[in-house]
Parts: structure tokens; C-alpha cells; sequence
């Protein structure tokens, strides 16, 4: 479905990316999880052709070269993307903002239209006329997710879609991405900082640090091995969410 190999990205002459290289299959949920200042949105926005130079490297969809790529022709390929920090329309309703992300199904018969989202998140039916910027921070990510939705993606790329998020909401939104895969048979790529939770629902994941890949294999070694996480993300990462999510 994905592979990105050796890629290389640049903001102008600062090198951000460093020979970058993963992959997925069709059908999968993976994981880049990474601190801040990873290299993980950029790597997104590597591959959807937002702002970093390609110098290196390649992007491959279904086998099909997309590096250097319009955003727009990346998206229209069957990419859905999720931003970090949502993008909705503040002065449009919950139904307009829902109708801006709308476009047909790359193959076969349209799987996404409004009353298929609404069905998939009743609440945002309940809220249809409200405007974006009355929407709590749950709500408006399940819009921005139900935008992504309504292009019809193959691929969905979701960019720490809990941040910010109560525990509660946050595990709602991550049995959400379990249903779209098995209903929907759409794939899922996820960057999250650090997520036990999500490490759940992964069928792989892959770490970065400074711009680097610097670990990638089975989801449930990670949750399992805290010294593997210390090294990765810095002490005590695991035994502090689990305190703060009792």
C-alpha cells in the first residue's frame, strides 16, 4: 500500500529527514510514535507533498512514484489526511465542513457520503448545523476525521489524533479507527507520541527520534519491554500514562 524508502527532507537547508524508510500493507494499522520534534508530521507531510523539499529518496502508493506530487493529485489517488491540528472551517457547520472534503471513490462504488458518516458518528448528526468553532475538542475531531472520510480515502493518515483529547474520548476514538479498518477495509497510518492504548491496535510500529528511524517491530514487544520504551521515549513514558489513565 506504502513505502517509503530512504527519504530525505529539507525546510529550505535544514535537513529534517534522514533516510526515513517504511512500509505497509493494505489492510493494516501502523504506528510511527516519536517525542516531539521527531520528524513525524513532517514525514506526514512528506508524503501528502506539503512544504519539505524531497531531495532523496521515494514515496511509493500502491507502487505508483508520488514524490514531488501535488497535494491535491496525492489525495485524489485515494490519501486521507488527518491533521495534528484539524484544519475545520470555524464558520461553517458541522454538514458544510463535512461536504467541503467530498469526492468519489477512486475504484469501484462510493463508500462515504454524509449519511454514511452520520451513521458512523451519530453525534456529529446531532450537531449538523452547529459551526466548527462550537464544536468541543472530541467533536471536532471526529469531523475532521469524518472530512477525511468523505474523499473516500484508501489510506487515512491521522496525526496524533488523541492529543489534547480526555481518556475516554481518546479510547472512543481509538476503537473508531479499529471499526474503520475492519468495516471499511481502509488503511491506517498514526503518529502518536508515545500511546499504550494505541499499541493495541497496531498490527507494527516504527519509532523516530531526531529526524531518524530508529526502531520498528511488533507492537506488543514494545508494550511489554519498559526498558525498550526508557531507551525510546525517556523514563518512566509507560508507568506514567498508566498512572494517569486510573
Amino acid at each position: 500500500m506504502l513505502k517509503l524508502n530512504k527519504i530525505n527532507s529539507f525546510y529550505n537547508k535544514a535537513h529534517v529527514l534522514f533516510d526515513v524508510s517504511l512500509e505497509m500493507a493494505a489492510g493494516q494499522i501502523i504506528g510511527l510514535f516519536g517525542r516531539n520534534g521527531a520528524g513525524k508530521t513532517t514525514t506526514f507531510r512528506s508524503i501528502m507533498g506539503l512544504h519539505p523539499t524531497i531531495c532523496q529518496g521515494e514515496i511509493l502508493y500502491k507502487g505508483i512514484n508520488i514524490s514531488g506530487q501535488a497535494p491535491y493529485r496525492i489525495a485524489r489517488q485515494g490519501i486521507g489526511f488527518v491533521p495534528e491540528d484539524r484544519r475545520i472551517f470555524p464558520n461553517l457547520t458541522v454538514r458544510k465542513n463535512l461536504i467541503v472534503g467530498r469526492k468519489k471513490a477512486v475504484f469501484g462504488l462510493q463508500k462515504w457520503d454524509l449519511d454514511e458518516v452520520y451513521l458512523f458518528f451519530p453525534k456529529l448528526k446531532e450537531l449538523e448545523h452547529k459551526l466548527g468553532s462550537q464544536l468541543s475538542g472530541g467533536e471536532q475531531q471526529m469531523l475532521t476525521i469524518g472530512r477525511a472520510l468523505m474523499g473516500n480515502p484508501e489510506l487515512l493518515l491521522l496525526d496524533e489524533p488523541t492529543e489534547g483529547l480526555a481518556p475516554v474520548i481518546a479510547q472512543h476514538l481509538i476503537e473508531m479507527m479499529l471499526k474503520i479498518k475492519q468495516e471499511f477495509q481502509i488503511s491506517i497510518l498514526v503518529v502518536e507520541q508515545f500511546s499504550a492504548h494505541v499499541l493495541n491496535c497496531l498490527d507494527k510500529c516504527y519509532v523516530m527520534d531526531m529526524g531518524r528511524i530508529i526502531w520498528e517491530g511488533d507492537p506488543q514487544i514494545l508494550k511489554r519491554d519498559e526498558i525498550l520504551q526508557k531507551k525510546l521515549f525517556g523514563v518512566g513514558a509507560y508507568a506514567e500514562e498508566q498512572f494517569l489513565n486510573t
